[in-house]
This record gives structure tokens, sequence and C-alpha cells, in this order.
């Protein structure tokens, strides 16, 4: 029988890549986005169904999920909406911190909440989330995308004691630099008094080696939903294991100091 995936943020980057990916292993794919009308590439492929979901979006939220259970089975939801905020905490606005909890951490809680009691009935479901490496270690300028991160990491560990008694699993997928056109949709608050440090910072990314493509993390997608492990955790990207064991290796301390290094030159 084929299998069903439920994808947020399908429209561009790992969300895209990740809709063509189980389309072309032959998964019925549920790619939901915030306006499915102005898609051009996915409702022209077998197997995918477009649904429209702006995940800060609450009724919404329960009326597609809704619409997706009646259409039928379905196996797993691939939590991949977010984008990213940058700047010094003083030069971000109020609205600008609420946006993006409301998108990459609360979007992601609602939608799971959502799909939860279907999971439970049918004993089996699982969860999949983009996380970040920047859900396992901070870095400057970045101090709220990086809260959102790491507390769908706690939030994670977590709710899996709860998903575990009815045979529900959940998922990491924790990818460092990406090449997708995410950056297209980043936030940046601007301060004079941080401004070295901001362009320091998005010059080492932007001079980024062993930067990822979305087609890549797809494939690490489809590995955590087929493999059968009841891993919690996949970071990907030679960037993201290299800073991470490179963090372990360290200790906090001395991988702040070399955090500090990195911008300062």
């Amino acid at each position: 029988m084929k299998k069903t995936i439920f994808i947020t943020g399908a429209s561009t980057g790992i969300g895209k890549a990740t809709a063509k990916h189980f389309a072309g292993k032959g998964w019925h794919v549920i790619a939901t986005m915030r306006k499915p009308e102005n898609e051009q590439e996915l409702n022209l492929l077998e197997n995918i169904t477009l649904l429209p979901l702006d995940v800060t979006n609450l009724q919404q939220i329960k009326d597609t999920v809704k619409e997706t259970l009646s259409l039928g089975p379905v196996d797993i939801v691939f939590n991949n909406a977010g984008y990213t905020l940058l700047g010094a905490l003083e030069a971000i606005t109020d609205q600008q911190l609420v946006q993006q909890m409301e998108t990459n951490f609360f979007g992601v809680v609602r939608v799971t909440q959502a799909f939860i009691p279907y999971f439970r009935e049918r004993k089996a479901g699982l969860f999949i989330t983009t996380t970040s490496s920047a859900g396992l270690a901070g870095f400057p300028v970045s101090s709220i995308y990086d809260a959102s991160k790491w507390a769908l990491e706690g939030w994670s560990e977590s709710l899996s004691y709860e998903l575990n008694e009815f045979g529900i699993g959940i998922k990491n997928i924790e990818p460092g630099l990406v090449a997708t056109d995410n950056g297209a949709s980043s936030v940046i608050a601007s301060h004079p008094a941080y401004e070295t440090l901001l362009n320091k910072f998005l010059a080492v990314i932007g001079s980024g080696t062993n930067v990822t493509t979305a087609e890549q993390i797809a494939e690490v997608v489809y590995e955590a939903a087929t493999d059968g492990k009841n891993t919690l955790r996949y970071v990907c990207g030679e960037d993201a294991k290299n800073l991470y064991a490179h963090r372990l290796a360290i200790g906090d301390e001395a991988f702040r100091d070399f955090v500090r290094g990195m911008v300062q030159g």
C-alpha cells in the first residue's frame, strides 16, 4: 500500500526537495504551503497533492489536517516550515520576535498536536522536524532563531516519551548551511552598535565550505522515514557534523572561544 507523507513549507528549499524525493519513491505527498496557487513545479508532478497552510494560522492548521485525513491514511508528518531571523537582540522588534517563534516553534507544535490523536488511534506514525545545527550550538546575532531551534530540540526529546506510549516516533533533521533560497526569506535586523559583528558573521556563513544541497537533506529525511531506527537526531552536512563533534570534544566554554575567533577573524 502506498505510504503518505504530509509536508509543511513545501514551496521552497528542503520542503520542496523532500516532496519531489518522496514522490519519486512512489509515496503520496501532501505538500502544503501558504500559497499553493503560485506553485509551478510540484503541481505538475504525480503523487503530489497541494494544500494551503500557514503554520501561524491555528484554524487553517485544523482545517488542512482535517482535509488531509479525509484523503486517506497519513504515515509521516514532516514539520519543515520555518525561516531565519538574524540580528542582535537589541535590534529585534517584539513583532519580529513573536513571528519567529510563532512560525519556527509554535507552528511545529500545533501541527504536531493536530495529528497526534490520529496517530494515537492508529498506534503508529512518525513526526520528523527540521531543526538545525543552530539547535545544537548557539551563534552570534541569531539568538532568537537559535532559541526557536533549541526549543524544538528540547520539546522533541520530551515529547518522545509521551509518543512512545502509543507507538509514535519523533525525529529531528539537523542540517548546517544548506544551499537553498531560504536566504531570500531571511529577516535581518540591523543596529549600528552591532553592525561590525553582524557583517563578520554574515561573511563567515557566506563563505562556508561543504554547504549541503536541499536534495542531500531530502535524502536524510527519507532515511529517517524508512530506516526503522529509534534515532532522535540526524545531524547532516559535513559542516554540521564537524562543528557539533568539535563542540562535544572541547566543551562549551572552549567552543564559545572558538566561535568568537571565527567572527573576529
